[in-house]
């Protein structure tokens, strides 16, 4: 195995992620995935009882080390909870941030703290959970960082500017460390899944209506995207778009079709409200 592979923790070497929003979704799938390959855990979410109740059965089943650390990522005082959490890990091979949320509706709509909030899981934590974790990596001069973004980094009309602008915000952030830090044995990954069977459409914060509307064969499951990410992880380019039509749905977002009709739109809503 290369310096940047993650490989599978033998009995000689106990090997731990810290994986935060670990209670459902993608985050429980790179726990379960992880315990397969013999790494402990420390799972971190706001849902105390689906945490303890997942600690349980990994333990059970993998005869591995979890612990479970509850935590709300849009207050700064649980925030510095991990933080501590992470400095205290010395065999802290893989920090994935994870936890996140998207908010439905107008953004006028929703409150200005709802908005904040978001911010802060999203950008606030990652930022200071990455810092606490890469001292003592880039010390081991081995670890991996995996952020949770999306391919609404690509949307810029139509979805929420603030959900959007902040996996845009993780995406230039990510880059731009994995290209600072790749030299001293670590890694950073910008994980960019599109439309993916988790809870994350069904939560309070976000009502959307896509469970329902769009056809299957637009989503991935949860398991696929993180196969993806960890097979990627370590590769040439720190942005990481698991499947296909999810690449694909990128180029056109990001080609000269997208950005005409972005422009021409405000004329034709103009025309529409005139009429």
């Amino acid at each position: 195995m290369g310096k940047h592979e993650l490989s599978s923790a033998s009995s000689g070497e106990r090997r731990t992620a810290l994986i935060t929003g670990a209670s459902a979704g993608i985050g429980e799938a790179f726990a379960r995935r992880l315990a397969a390959l013999g790494y402990d855990l420390i799972i971190s979410a706001r849902r105390v009882e689906r945490l303890e109740g997942l600690a349980a059965e990994l333990r059970r089943d993998y005869g591995i080390a979890v612990s479970c650390t509850p935590a709300d990522l849009s207050q700064l005082e649980e925030i510095q909870k991990l933080e501590a959490v992470i400095k205290e890990t010395g065999n802290l091979e893989l920090l994935i941030n994870n936890a996140g949320f998207g908010i439905s509706g107008h953004y006028v709509e929703q409150s200005i703290d709802r908005h904040q909030r978001m911010i802060d899981v999203h950008i606030t934590a990652t930022v200071r959970l990455t810092h606490a974790a890469l001292r003592g990596m880039i010390a081991r001069h081995r670890g991996f960082v995996i952020n949770v973004s999306s391919i609404a980094a690509w949307v810029q009309v139509g979805a929420g500017p603030g959900y959007c602008a902040s996996k845009v915000y993780l995406n230039s952030f990510s880059t731009n460390l994995d290209g600072a830090v790749r030299d001293q044995g670590v890694r950073i990954q910008a994980l960019c899944p599109g439309y993916t069977y988790t809870e994350f459409h069904n939560s309070a914060d976000y009502q959307g209506t896509e469970r329902e509307t769009l056809p299957k064969w637009v989503w991935m499951t949860a398991e696929e995207v993180v196969d993806e990410s960890l097979r990627r992880l370590g590769s040439e380019k720190a942005i990481v778009i698991p499947g296909l039509k999810n690449r694909i749905a990128v180029f056109f977002l990001n080609s000269f079709i997208s950005r005409l009709i972005m422009r021409i739109r405000p004329l034709i809503q103009g025309q529409q409200k005139n009429s």
